[in-house]
């Protein structure tokens, strides 16, 4: 596994060793033993698995209460993935990181307790999954907008078009009226 660090030094890029030949492709996508010597020494205990569409935003989502760490991965198509530091104590409080995951370079983002998260779709159709260390609570949830410019990602919109989002995306807060983790 090769870790590759980010901006935001808790969240990291992960590159598993990909075994191919002419039947196609293995590799291993959790190992208790191999992350807890990469310092991710974590039990999850709740697997998730989306589909998209294309020109599909998901987030910024979080859990105030009861966070969750999340260990994402693509296994159809592509997304730009992003992580927001919501940590009030952190020195890159507000900062984001984004990285490019698909299916042909099997990359998986690490991303720690405290943080927003959210992806957005590239590919026609993309099939996302992520394992968590903390089940989902709908009354913890909370989701900051996508565009608000305090923050300033820089999404690879496609077309310049607006993104497709949920009604729960539409409305998230801004990021002044954000609630943050201590």
């Amino acid at each position: 596994m090769i870790v590759k660090q980010t901006e935001i030094p808790d969240v990291k890029i992960l590159e598993p060793k990909v075994f191919k030949d002419e039947r196609g492709f293995f590799l291993e996508s959790w190992n208790r033993k191999t992350f807890a010597e990469l310092g991710i020494d974590r039990d999850f205990v709740q697997d998730n698995h989306s589909r998209s569409q294309q020109n599909i935003l998901r987030g910024l989502h979080y859990q105030l209460h009861r966070p969750q760490a999340k260990l994402v991965r693509v296994t159809r198509g592509e997304v730009f993935d992003v992580a927001v530091d919501l940590r009030k104590s952190s020195p890159t409080f507000g900062k984001w990181v984004g990285v490019l995951l698909s299916e042909s370079n099997h990359r998986m983002f690490w991303i720690p307790e405290g943080f927003a998260h959210g992806f957005y779709t590239l590919s026609e159709d993309v099939e996302f999954q992520y394992k968590c260390t903390d089940f989902y609570f709908p009354e913890h949830e909370r989701s900051i907008l996508w565009s608000d410019p305090e923050i300033g990602i820089d999404w690879p919109l496609l077309s310049g078009e607006n993104p497709i989002l949920s009604a729960k995306d539409a409305s998230g807060l801004s990021w002044q009226d954000a609630e943050y983790y201590d």
